[in-house]
């Protein structure tokens, strides 16, 4: 692994470029041997800063949990990032544009939890048990890392590239629907550009939680009650551009919108 000076270095950094609204050369290509272990350390490290100068943490994302998203990227398994307070925006705002570098949006479904949930051998039905509710929500996409040639250490150091998520729609209990044919349309500025299904995500989009679940289990870590965790997209991420207006329809769910300022 890398030393933890470096690490912290690194951290830093990302710290900087989120706050200058910037991107950085690839870490991968300043620090060959760097790892996914190493990213993940970065990201801790990233999380505490940010948490320090008074963040609170209110939940996980999931990314990469399906084909499209895979293709999409060129990486080929799933990451986690962490959700803060302040990266949570209504249903309806209006965005500032400049807060985001490389700015696009992704459809998903957002879990809230009801109990923890502790891996390392979590199932899908102990991610139904645990979930208060499931309600839409769009991600917001942010790269503090230079894209051309990104791996997922690069990725996943970059907080798995969350920049923020807007909530919506209708809540709904997990019996309530059957969650793998939650289906949304993704438009902007009134013309649909992406449509897909949950169960896109890894079969059933509980088993992104679950995954996600046993995977923090592997750094000692764990899901706590109330936490929102967004459980990957199902559609290809759609590029966004100041003044555009994003509609996200998902049927009997209800709707999410907002609009880049």
């Amino acid at each position: 692994m890398l030393d933890q000076p470096v690490i912290d270095a690194i951290a830093d950094e990302l710290v900087a470029a989120d706050r200058d609204k910037t991107t950085v050369p690839l870490l991968t290509a300043r620090h060959p041997g760097m790892s996914v272990d190493d990213a993940y350390a970065v990201q801790r490290v990233w999380a505490e800063r940010r948490i320090a100068a008074g963040a609170r943490l209110v939940g996980r994302k999931i990314g990469l949990t399906s084909k499209v998203m895979q293709v999409a990227t060129g990486i080929t398994e799933p990451d986690y990032g962490v959700i803060l307070d302040d990266m949570v925006i209504e249903s309806g705002s209006s965005v500032e544009f400049d807060r985001f570098s490389n700015v696009r949006i992704e459809v998903e479904l957002a879990f809230v939890l009801a109990k923890p949930l502790q891996g390392p051998n979590t199932t899908i039905f102990d991610v139904l048990d645990a979930t208060a509710y499931v309600v839409p929500a769009l991600e917001i996409l942010n790269s503090h890392i230079e894209m051309q040639g990104r791996t997922i250490v690069d990725t996943i150091s970059d907080n798995a590239a969350m920049g923020a998520m807007v909530l919506g729609g209708r809540p709904v209990k997990v019996d309530a629907v059957d969650l793998r044919w939650v289906s949304a349309l993704l438009s902007r500025n009134q013309t649909i550009e992406e449509s897909g299904v949950a169960a896109a995500v890894l079969g059933h989009p509980a088993m992104g939680v679950a995954w996600l679940a046993n995977k923090l289990a592997h750094h000692g870590q764990s899901l706590g009650t109330g936490e929102i965790i967004l459980a990957g997209s199902f559609t290809r991420p759609m590029w966004v551009e100041r003044g555009d207006t994003v509609h996200a329809d998902y049927g009997q769910l209800g709707t999410i919108s907002c609009r880049f300022e």
